[in-house]
Parts: structure tokens; C-alpha cells; sequence
């Protein structure tokens, strides 16, 4: 089981801050599971349909789209952060 967060805008937009989910066959990759999250309902769909807007965590480092999801225990999703 992998532990998915969602932070700020993206819990508003998906409905949920936390779920456990078994990771579908063929996911291996951060854009993988993105790509599998829009087809999850217009919730995520639209929570998800800026790829270049969403930053991901995996086990609580920051990653890239292209950073391996296998064995993760747990994968944030939180929208670009900027601050002074």
C-alpha cells in the first residue's frame, strides 16, 4: 500500500488530503501516476491538469516527474511553493 497526500489547492480540488491506495500495474514513475490520477473522476482531472504546476514528494523527497514510485510508502502532491 502507498500512502498519496494532497496539499493546499490539490486536497481542495481532489476532495481528500489522504488516501492508501495498491499502485495499478504499469505505474512506475511520478507522471505515470498523475496521468492515472486525471482518469480517477473531474476531480482529478482537474486538480491534475497542470502537470508543470504540481510538485511531488516521494517518501518525503522532493521529486521529479520522472523519479521511480516503486516500493514508495508514501507520494505527496503540493502546488509549487515560493515564499521570501
Amino acid at each position: 500500500m502507498t500512502r498519496l497526500l494532497y496539499f493546499a489547492w490539490v486536497k481542495d480540488k481532489t476532495g481528500i488530503a489522504s488516501e492508501d491506495i495498491e499502485l495499478p500495474g504499469g505505474i512506475s514513475t511520478v507522471a505515470d501516476l498523475i496521468g492515472w490520477l486525471k482518469t480517477r473522476g473531474p476531480e482529478f482531472t482537474h486538480a491534475f491538469e497542470q502537470d508543470g504546476a504540481i510538485r511531488a514528494a516521494v517518501d518525503q523527497t522532493h521529486a521529479r516527474l520522472d523519479t521511480s514510485v516503486a516500493d514508495a510508502k508514501e507520494i505527496a502532491f503540493f502546488p509549487p511553493v515560493t515564499g521570501g
